[in-house]
């Protein structure tokens, strides 16, 4: 006779992920209703490595209840239902229907180890996407009082995230994601970003002595190319120590070929003749806008990388701490201007192994050893 799914198992069925991990969840849920002794062999997941609160509610209800005598389990359902009832409590659309679905898509309990392996690697994918979205929520809201203390603290959460995925799955040497990394957005001129560009090159023209205390500070910084352009040509004459003006510097820049159409010699000009405030000041709002912006790029890149299903646990490990040591290099310099560089680390002593006795007993000994 056909089975006829319940009403309730037809809206279980409705509301599941369509991914290849369900049906894994499935097979494995049905070897452990198959096998519970099977659990044992069950490693690396938990209750919430599952995608559908049903799933997580079955393993949970099959993890805390006292494990059947196989005998007795082979001859009845009593096991079964206090499974059945357990889960219930946390996911009231489960029925027996359901239950032995999960049994008949299990034709081989053995594989349960398998099945798990593959649960957390799913989940471990999950987790990697849910940190970057974390990440780049941080990186797009303008609320914080303090936005580079919490973005960095969202991409050390990321790190960690990382860091447990390798320790489970260790990376391959030379394992990249196959999946293409997302091109840095093009941002558009920002009027706030534009003008204070303009006057910390302004300011460095007027000031150039005080360029060498921002070396932290790279062209690439800076939002749009012939700023960008402009400060290698403040740093290069700096460097040089030949004079620094308006003048001296559209000269430079002419000789790298940064004057178009678009950047007129008279306007360069008036770009730096304007100066206000301090470098220092100017320049580390670039390095804040700078950081900003490489970690939406690593996360954006992380998020991709994540949402590719065909990446294994290695691969996103791999990919993922590439982006994320964009951002490290940067949080480096920005550590450096602001003198917020953290302590280093205590290196734990090196062990020793015990050496043979120095105490002048110890060379008596010996010494009377060698006359016996």
């Amino acid at each position: 006779m056909p089975h006829v799914p319940e009403p309730e198992e037809e809206h279980l069925a409705a509301i599941a992920p369509p991914q290849p991990v369900f049906h894994v969840e499935q097979a494995l849920l049905g070897a452990l209703l198959l096998h519970p002794h099977r659990l044992g062999d069950v490693t690396g997941i938990a209750a919430d490595s599952f995608s559908t609160a049903a799933h997580a509610a079955l393993f949970t209800a099959i993890s805390t209840l006292p494990p059947p005598d196989p005998a007795e389990h082979a001859k009845n359902t009593k096991w079964l239902d206090q499974v059945l009832a357990t889960g219930r409590e946390q996911a009231r659309g489960l029925t027996a229907s359901y239950l032995h679905t999960l049994v008949q898509v299990c034709p081989w309990p053995r594989h349960a180890p398998a099945y798990a392996r593959m649960v957390e690697a799913e989940h471990a994918r999950r987790r990697l996407q849910t940190a970057a979205e974390r990440l780049i929520q941080s990186v797009d809201d303008a609320t914080h009082p303090h936005p580079v203390e919490t973005v960095l603290a969202e991409a050390d959460a990321l790190t960690a995230v990382v860091d447990d995925i390798a320790s489970r799955f260790p990376p391959r040497a030379g394992v990249l994601p196959r999946t293409a990394a997302p091109p840095p957005a093009i941002t558009t001129d920002h009027s706030e970003a534009v003008e204070e560009e303009q006057l910390l090159l302004a300011t460095a023209t007027a000031h150039p002595a005080d360029i060498e205390s921002v070396r932290w500070l790279l062209p690439d910084d800076l939002t749009r190319p012939l700023h960008a352009g402009l400060w290698q040509c403040l740093t290069a004459l700096a460097r040089r120590r030949e004079p620094v003006a308006p003048v001296t510097v559209l000269w430079e820049a002419q000789q790298r070929g940064l004057l178009d159409n678009a950047s007129e010699p008279s306007k360069v000009l008036r770009l730096l003749a304007e100066p206000a405030g301090s470098v220092e000041h100017w320049a580390e709002r670039a390095l804040q806008r700078s950081l900003l912006a490489t970690a939406d790029h690593a996360c954006q890149r992380i998020s991709a990388y994540a949402g590719d299903p065909a990446n294994t646990p290695f691969q996103l490990v791999v990919g993922a701490r590439r982006a994320l040591a964009d951002i490290s290099a940067v949080r480096a310099r920005w550590q450096h201007a602001t003198g917020t560089v953290p302590p280093p680390r205590p290196r734990p002593a090196p062990a020793t192994r015990a050496g043979p006795p120095t105490t002048t007993a110890a060379h008596a000994t010996r010494a009377a050893r060698a006359t016996r």
